[in-house]
């Protein structure tokens, strides 16, 4: 299976705008042979925190929502992350899961929030996980990825690929990228799969540089620090 990790520099707090950006990406990711294509850290509306606090109709209202049309469209599978409404107060920070034909997969609501999300956010209880083409996928949203045991039990799950929804900015986030994806890596035996922003994300820079790492922390593939696009790897199944 191939699988392409996308970046992109959203437009602060345009829902529609961003679903144009992501699925055009997504047709790019699908023409290179990519059956899984997987986006950054609220792709929907870039990281624009007091923008979500201050409007919910910048919630999705599940994977219904008509707005995510164009990416359900785009031929190929996608996991999206975006702020989903939960039926409380604060939505989830949620990666959303598309097969090729726009149904469904699953929603993953990330569970260890950053800092200032915790205010803005309802954290999730439970892991995401997926099978797609006979493999078996893991779900993290960025600073989930900062504890072992979150993509331990994805290994010890049977999961083959770990994919990471991420916001990296340049400085210091240039050195946690390099260290945390190909960790996972090497210490579960698992495929990583991290998708960031590049360029101006809310109170960051984007570092880019999406990529995918092989068990082991080898790197199959990246993309550079600068333009949006996307990084594609071959997958191969459980021995």
């Amino acid at each position: 299976m191939r699988i392409a990790a996308a970046q992109l520099t959203c437009v602060p707090a345009d829902v529609p705008a961003n679903a144009a950006l992501t699925a055009a990406l997504a047709v790019r990711a699908r023409d290179e042979g990519a059956a899984l294509v997987v986006f950054p850290e609220l792709a929907l509306t870039g990281y624009e925190l007091p923008a979500l606090a201050g409007d919910p109709g910048l919630w999705l209202d599940g994977a219904d929502d008509p707005r995510l049309d164009p990416v359900r469209s785009a031929g190929t599978a996608t996991a999206v992350n975006a702020a989903v409404r939960t039926g409380g107060p604060l939505p989830a920070l949620a990666t959303l899961v598309f097969d090729a034909d726009g149904a469904h997969v699953t929603t993953y609501a990330k569970r260890h929030l950053f800092r200032h999300e915790r205010d803005a956010f309802a954290p999730g209880t439970a892991d995401g996980r997926f099978e797609l083409g006979g493999i078996r996928f893991s779900l993290g949203v960025c600073f989930d990825n900062h504890f072992p045991e979150l993509t331990g039990r994805a290994a010890a799950d049977g999961c083959r690929v770990h994919l990471a929804s991420s916001l990296y900015g340049t400085g210091g986030g240039i050195a946690e990228r390099a260290s945390v994806y190909p960790g996972i890596a090497a210490e579960h035996g698992l495929y990583v799969v991290l998708a960031n922003h590049t360029g101006p994300a809310g109170p960051w820079t984007g570092c880019g540089r999406s990529a995918v790492w092989a068990p082991g922390g080898g790197l199959l593939a990246e993309a550079d620090d600068r333009a949006p696009g996307v990084a594609v790897a071959d997958i191969a199944p459980a021995p």
